[in-house]
């Protein structure tokens, strides 16, 4: 199936979603869906470059934070519709992430890792002491109560992520199935073996620490119209750097599929969770399914249906 085909394919799924909701007509619907949407986002762009290149990245709060700050700061400059905000939170948090995998992606392992978790520290400093986009006392972003067309702007909100889901699924697929794909992988493999045959490796990790970036701060940019208030600890708060992990993780990180069904699965726990018990369960259900997967499925869901299946077509064969 082409990029085209699926594209178009996902986003009939996603309008036939967006329709049922609303058939439901509950406000709580749109909100928690809209979390689970913006998770499929950040799952999917960490696994660009966590899961294809295997370079894991412990910096996506600072991304995610980067899209959300980036819209309170042209909000207040002039303010725009959301759309244009998506597109200047995508241009800003890429280029911060290519000049961030310019300086650390000649490091490996942990000492990569360690490094993008203290890009995500120096940018909250960063914010905390900037007052123009309100600084640590947070800033508070005036929505409207309603949209053209749509009524609820909740509702106008989940459409948005809807679509930055379809895009973002698109994109992942389109890599896994194309050469760029297939250098990512040989990265992942064995990056010592790459650059001995000649693949350009530090090309295509700034491509994926750019695409990885540009996706994350896209999901991040409609954030402080969803909750009203922005503030530094709402913006980089744990759960975005430990989902954006734990879902690709869960899922899978081989296959664009793998994120969409962690992000699916652990999303739709962890909001059920937070209206029966509390939020604060949250990060226990992401480390105790962390350690469940890692003993019984160490390549996640889609690496055990594979497994399975294989052991199927193995039992099929005739003697």
């Amino acid at each position: 199936m082409r990029s085209g085909a699926f594209f178009l394919i996902a986003l009939a799924v996603g309008a036939l979603i967006f329709g049922c909701a609303r058939a439901i007509n509950n406000d709580y619907v749109f909100f928690a869906g809209y979390t689970v949407l913006q998770f499929i986002v950040l799952a999917t762009a960490w696994n660009i470059l966590g899961g294809y290149t295997g370079y894991v990245n412990f910096g996506s709060a600072a991304f995610f934070a980067l899209g959300a700050y980036s819209s309170v700061f042209f909000h207040k400059l002039y303010p725009m519709p959301i759309p244009v905000l998506i597109v200047f939170a995508a241009v800003i948090s890429g280029l911060v992430g290519l000049g961030m995998g310019y300086l650390t992606l000649r490091l490996r392992g942990a000492f990569f890792a360690i490094a993008t978790l203290a890009l995500a520290v120096v940018l909250q400093t960063l914010i905390v002491n900037w007052n123009y986009v309100g600084g640590s006392r947070g800033a508070y972003v005036i929505r409207p109560s309603t949209v053209a067309f749509l009524g609820n702007y909740i509702q106008y909100l989940f459409l948005i992520m809807l679509v930055l889901a379809v895009v973002a699924l698109t994109i992942a697929r389109t890599i896994e199935h194309s050469s760029l794909g297939y250098g990512f992988a040989t990265i992942r493999d064995d990056e010592l073996a790459a650059e001995a045959s000649g693949v350009p490796t530090l090309k295509l990790k700034l491509i994926a620490t750019t695409l990885s970036g540009a996706l994350m701060g896209m999901a991040g940019a409609p954030f402080p119209y969803y909750i009203g208030y922005l503030q530094p600890s709402s913006a980089f708060g744990l759960e975005y750097a430990v989902n954006s992990i734990a879902m690709p993780i869960i899922g899978g990180t081989a296959s664009w599929a793998g994120p969409l069904i962690g992000a699916i699965l652990l999303g739709t726990l962890q909001q059920y969770v937070t209206v029966t018990i509390s939020s604060s369960v949250n990060v226990l259900i992401v480390g105790v399914l962390l350690v469940a997967f890692v003993v019984v499925a160490p390549n996640g869901i889609m690496g055990l249906f594979q497994s399975i299946a294989r052991r199927l077509r193995h039992d099929r064969k005739p003697a």
